[in-house]
């Protein structure tokens, strides 16, 4: 199996991703995920850029990285210094990383215009910064920055400039698409022309402008590259760069390079989601191999296919990505569907049981009245649960109020919650301010419900969406809430509806909160179980 290895850039160009921002710990617990996975190369960033790469490089040292080198990111020297007088090489040799990568003009364009200094120059800035690197005990990989677009326009100097890097002593020569507008036939045809001429390892740095990355990322591998960067789901500046949580699986999988460790490509859901979490941005449903969505079925002659044989409408098995396949609840599932879902709570039931026809009979009822459940399973299986008398309730909302404070013009509103709630009969009132009466409702449920089930402090709301579902009502319309919550594993949609919004968000609020707790049961329920099936095989 060849070797195709892997750089991870999340935490330096993901970190330029709109409305991404990572504190130290963060940077430190994805380059963790990322070593598990046995990810080749961690980019991390640049060390002479801010106050925070610096700590962040003073602590990363404490890891012990077994699967992963870490990478020190940086330019060229400046025209017109020495490289020992360049303050950023200083911070790449003061890195205390062994490999670094350094970026260099590619485009005749972006030297003459942009750098504006002489092609000859820029030349000579790649050579000695490589040069230099090298002499103070460095690995320099060298990314040719813009390198496709230089080459469709001069390529005998954007040739030149990787035989620079090359002859300099570079151990890896990066193309990279860095404007995101190439095709992979481009990409495929220029690969295989400069393998020709370059004797190292060539790689591929996409980023995603026209929609094409991961097809060009794979394209380069297919003309010649045995290199690959990204970001691991696919945020990055601008549109993104190529999704590593997509290209990894491609050629582990379906092409047959090892890229990870073998043992962890069944775990790339769980890193995703791991990494998104920590990103605090929302994985998308529809990702290829790790999004909720990349299995899931909802026609109902889909789904009665995939039951049959999966490989139906599944190009792969989702459990070896760490996924799970999905059979949506909608108006076009069937009973089939709902009966796989209910006998996973309840494996007795068959399609002739009472109880099925009660939930149908439950599940339309609700669906008049708005309820829309294939996005919002957690509540699909409160409802179930319920209907079986199977449901326990952990918490019972005694009293709510709600107040707005509306200030002068210059002055925020401020909103109050006031809940009070039973648990075991135990009661406690807990007011709390928030950004909106929302914002105040969740924060003051779940203040006043730590204090009994500490695990909530581990869950955050990652999604909250509002649908009107009468417009023609005007203000007095029917609202759809749906809200989304994680605990850094498990990921759970819950739905309410109401003519209130304050109404139909407290629904969705109570249904989230109780499933976690109905997962936390489970779990040791789960645990206990083992420990009893371990302790009868030791007596027996």
């Amino acid at each position: 199996m060849e070797n195709i290895e892997i750089l991870d850039s999340t935490l330096r160009d993901g970190a330029q991703a709109s409305g991404i921002s990572f504190t130290v710990e963060d940077k430190l617990k994805i380059v963790r995920a990322l070593s598990e996975m046995g990810i080749k190369y961690i980019e991390a960033g640049n060390p002479g850029s801010n106050p925070k790469d610096l700590e962040f490089f003073e602590r990363v040292r404490e890891l012990k990285l077994t699967n992963s080198e870490l990478v020190a990111f940086g330019s060229t020297r400046k025209k017109g210094i020495k490289p020992e007088e360049d303050a950023n090489l200083k911070s790449l040799i003061g890195a205390g990383t062994k490999y670094v990568t350094i970026f260099g003009k590619a485009w005749d364009f972006h030297v003459t215009e942009i750098i504006q200094t002489s092609l000859e120059e820029n030349l000579i800035m790649i050579e000695e910064t490589t040069k230099y690197l090298i002499e103070n005990g460095k690995k320099v990989l060298f990314d040719a920055e813009h390198f496709f677009d230089g080459y469709k326009n001069n390529p005998e100097y954007s040739i030149e400039v990787l035989k620079t890097a090359e002859k300099a002593g570079a151990e890896c020569i990066v193309l990279c698409d860095t404007n995101g507008g190439m095709f992979p036939s481009e990409i495929y045809e220029i690969t295989k022309k400069v393998k020709e001429v370059i004797k190292i390892t060539i790689g591929i740095h996409c980023h995603d402008d026209n929609g094409m990355s991961v097809a060009n990322s794979i394209m380069a591998i297919e003309g010649g590259a045995n290199h690959v960067q990204g970001t691991f789901i696919g945020y990055g500046e601008r549109c993104g760069n190529a999704n590593l949580s997509t290209v990894i699986p491609n050629l582990q999988l379906k092409k047959g390079y090892k890229c990870i460790l073998e043992d962890k490509i069944v775990g790339l859901t769980y890193y995703a989601r791991q990494i998104a979490e920590i990103s605090n941005v929302v994985l998308k449903d529809e990702l290829p191999y790790v999004g909720a969505s990349a299995f899931a079925h909802k026609a109902g002659m889909h789904i009665d296919a995939v039951s049959k044989a999966p490989e139906a409408f599944e190009h792969i098995n989702p459990e070896k990505v760490g996924n799970e396949r999905r059979f949506l609840i909608s108006e076009v599932a069937g009973r089939s569907v709902i009966l796989q879902k209910v006998q996973k709570i309840n494996a007795e039931l068959t399609k002739d049981s009472k109880e099925i026809q009660e939930i149908i009979d439950k599940l339309k009822e609700l669906e008049h009245e708005g309820y829309q459940f294939e996005g919002a399973e957690a509540s699909f299986e409160i409802i179930v649960m319920k209907q079986l008398g199977m449901y326990k309730k952990h918490f019972d909302v005694k009293k709510l109020n709600i107040m707005n404070e509306y200030p002068s013009i210059d002055e925020t509103l401020k909103s109050e919650a006031v809940v009070k709630i039973s648990v075991n009969n135990k009661e406690t009132i807990i007011a709390a301010e928030g950004n909106g009466v929302v914002n105040a409702l969740d924060i003051a449920l779940r203040k006043s419900l730590e204090q009994f089930y500490p695990k909530l402090k581990e869950i955050k709301l990652t999604d909250y969406k509002v649908r009107i579902l009468e417009p023609e009502n005007t203000t007095a319309a029917k609202v759809r809430v749906l809200i989304e919550f994680s605990d850094g594993k498990n990921v759970w949609t819950t739905i309410g509806v109401s003519n209130d919004i304050i109404d139909a968000s407290k629904i969705a609020f109570i249904d989230s909160l109780e499933y976690k707790l109905m997962m936390e049961e489970s779990n040791i329920f789960n645990v206990v179980g083992r420990f009893i099936k371990k302790i009868m095989r030791i007596d027996n």
